[in-house]
């Protein structure tokens, strides 16, 4: 595929939407620490189940605005009037499920972070804090055991699938084609 700034992207990023370039190029496989993004990257990626990335990414201003900035301390006390009002904002994607599935995956987080110090020491111990080197799959058994272990505590929407996306988005799997220009990540 021929891009504008003569540089080569995986082939999932839409050369159209500069939104998804941008996304690509600074944020997509780079590793989060900070347990806000962490929680912004699983509420997303949890509404992105069914949908596109691309979709959900369009909105994402959007959802930062209906949802707090992602704080999950507010957002794990919402309640019926807020999950009324988040399932009719139009700029966001008004699945109830996930709706209420956001709000208790915020009060799971919590329960996360008290536990582990925070989010992110909880998300990174499963591979040491190193970042893994895949292309290709859509799971593996590390999203498997990731994933079990989100559901058993009662996490919802956070299937393997999802999981192995999230895992992408933030790091700790590092994804980029072969002949993308950002296959090496720079240290």
């Amino acid at each position: 595929m021929e891009w504008a700034d003569h540089k080569n992207r995986c082939r999932w990023a839409n050369p159209k939407n500069e939104i998804y370039i941008r996304y690509h190029d600074e944020e997509w496989g780079v590793p989060v620490h900070e347990d806000r993004k962490l929680f912004e990257m699983l509420l997303l990626e949890s509404f992105q189940a069914g949908l596109t990335w691309e979709c959900v990414l369009n909105k994402r201003e959007a959802f930062r605005s209906a949802f707090d900035q992602f704080d999950p301390e507010k957002i794990s006390t919402y309640g019926v009037e807020k999950m009324e009002e988040l399932a009719s904002n139009v700029a966001i994607i008004r699945n109830r499920r996930k709706i209420q599935a956001v709000i208790r995956n915020a009060q799971i987080f919590l329960d996360i972070q008290r536990e582990w110090g925070s989010f992110s020491a909880y998300l990174w111990h499963w591979t040491d804090d190193k970042t893994l080197r895949e292309i290709g799959p859509t799971h593996s058994p590390l999203s498997d055991q990731i994933s079990k272990d989100l559901y058993r505590r009662g996490m919802r929407f956070v299937g393997t699938t999802i999981i192995y996306a999230y895992l992408q988005a933030v790091g700790v799997i590092w994804a980029h084609e072969e002949n993308c220009d950002w296959k090496e990540r720079e240290e």
